[in-house]
């Protein structure tokens, strides 16, 4: 047996998230059936972060298992599954690795960008990438200030979806900072795990704040309430990536770009 760890980019709108599902078009699926063909046998791919519907990644980490007898040089997992893949996703890299690397449970940290257009047109180009949000211009000042009252590790039930199946709400972000570039406002949070829908319910409460909505205290009093029914709409999928993964370097799983496109 052979681990292989992978590298995934993706554009998450055409498929119902990462997770394979019955009767649904999802980014497992695709991946496990080109491996396959590659590898000659059924393979079950593994991820770092199983991301929602809509969704994309930059630098999405999986692994599998080759238990073929016939030696491969890891480039050819590479150029081999792409040719098998739909052109909304690639593999950037490939790596053999030992036995004990898990891509989801070897992980220490996950870090999500999501990208917002705060302009009063809509866009005509990538507008599957990018979440807009019109009208006033949003405050990123205001946004990363009362962002930064989520750092640590705390109970995020007021930022977990209802449907959230994780055995605990506690999770502990690493950094969060809200930049400009342009009309582009740039959200990014790294944390050692997410609960489900804690990104863009974070992004949706942070927005209530940037269109002085709320105050920036509010950000404070709605983790301290741990009551997911007191927090705002949640953000569009569109425009969220998957962007980093973090590893002991033992296994030297590569860094990538961090994106999307001209974000780095």
């Amino acid at each position: 047996m052979t681990r292989i760890a992978l590298g995934v980019e993706y554009d998450g709108s055409n498929y119902q998230g990462f997770q394979k599902q019955f009767e649904v078009n999802s980014i497992q699926q695709c991946l496990e059936e080109a491996v396959g063909r590659i590898a000659n046998h059924k393979v079950d791919i593994f991820c770092a972060g199983r991301t929602d519907a809509g969704v994309n990644a930059t630098q999405q980490v999986i692994h599998f298992d080759y238990l073929g007898d016939k030696p491969r040089d890891v480039s050819s997992w590479m150029r081999g599954c792409n040719v098998f893949l739909p052109p909304d996703i690639s593999i950037k890299w490939a790596k053999e690795v030992p036995d004990d690397f898990h891509a989801r449970f070897s992980a220490f940290e996950r870090t999500y960008r999501y990208i917002i257009l705060n302009s009063h047109s809509r866009p005509a180009i990538l507008n599957g990438g990018i979440s807009f949000y019109p009208g006033r211009r949003l405050d990123e000042n205001l946004m990363h200030e009362a962002g930064q009252y989520l750092l640590g590790e705390n109970d995020f039930s007021s930022f977990r979806a209802s449907e959230c199946q994780s055995k605990t709400p506690f999770r502990n972000v690493h950094s969060l900072s809200v930049t400009r570039d342009r009309d582009y406002i740039i959200v990014e949070i790294s944390a050692n795990a997410f609960l489900h829908h804690m990104v863009r319910n974070i992004v949706g409460d942070l927005l209530e704040v940037g269109y002085h909505r709320r105050p920036k205290e509010w950000i404070r009093e709605l983790l301290e309430a741990r009551d997911r029914t007191l927090g705002g709409e949640n953000a569009q999928p569109y425009g969220l990536y998957l962007v980093g993964v973090a590893y002991d370097p033992k296994y030297g799983i590569p860094s990538g770009t961090t994106g999307p496109l001209w974000f780095r």
